[in-house]
């Protein structure tokens, strides 16, 4: 048995400019429904983000998502939430972002396991199957990959949440300083560049603060420890097709 595991934020961000609300739900449930053929799924359980996660209260040096406009949305976002939630019955955890809740819910199902969503931080740098649904690819993140890649945030950030890392450090210069550092050393040796950068203090601060931005939760352990939120069970709402 095979389970779809969908993040259904980025869904509803590319519907929600729809001339229309039929229009919209048309394209959504085709978006659904492709997801559900490629990946030859027997079930699914999607997901999504509703209120500001935790995240933002841990944003010290900079407001988390700062640089995203946060004006008045669409009509249509709103509708588009409510038919996720109510037609598709996606869910949602106060605090935890859907990003967190694909990699977490995985934790308690078989292993056979598709991640649908286009966010590069799931796709890289949680382990597993995926499928980008933005480009219809699938992608496979091992273990070694998936850590490669969190150490790779943490020090040049993600421009795209306003996480700023290590000032002038990209993309390049991040893989260039961890081509030749072991996995198992990769965390003291990102954080001794921050420390080399900002002082003892501030370095560790800032180090810390990176970790809880760009780590994707991937555990009822991980929920517990960042958040003091408690998970009884994983497994609430599969869905068979």
């Amino acid at each position: 048995m095979k389970t779809l595991l969908i993040d259904g934020d980025s869904l509803i961000y590319f519907e929600m400019g729809k001339e229309t609300l039929e229009e919209a739900l048309t394209s959504l449930d085709g978006r659904i429904l492709e997801m559900l053929n490629q990946s030859e799924a027997d079930k699914y359980a999607g997901f999504m983000t509703i209120g500001k996660c935790f995240r933002y209260k841990e944003a010290k040096t900079r407001k988390y998502k700062g640089n995203r406009k946060h004006g008045d949305k669409p009509i249509i976002f709103y509708a588009l939430k409510q038919y996720l939630l109510q037609h598709w019955k996606f869910e949602y955890v106060s605090e935890l972002e859907a990003d967190d809740l694909v990699a977490v819910y995985g934790e308690g199902l078989d292993g056979n396991t598709v991640i649908c969503s286009p966010d590069k931080d799931v796709l890289y740098q949680v382990e597993g199957k995926h499928y980008n649904y933005r480009t219809a690819e699938f992608i496979h993140t091992t273990p070694t990959e998936a850590e490669l890649f969190l150490w790779k945030q943490m020090l040049m950030g993600d421009s795209t949440d306003g996480i700023p890392g290590i000032p002038k450090v990209g993309e390049k210069t991040a893989a260039a300083w961890l081509n030749d550092v072991q996995l198992q050393e990769m965390p003291a040796f990102v954080l001794n560049k921050y420390i080399e950068k900002f002082g003892n203090l501030e370095g560790i601060s800032r180090f810390a603060e990176t970790f809880k931005l760009v780590y994707i939760l991937k555990s009822k352990e991980d929920v517990l420890r960042m958040t003091g939120i408690e998970l009884p069970e994983l497994v609430t709402n599969v869905v068979n097709i």
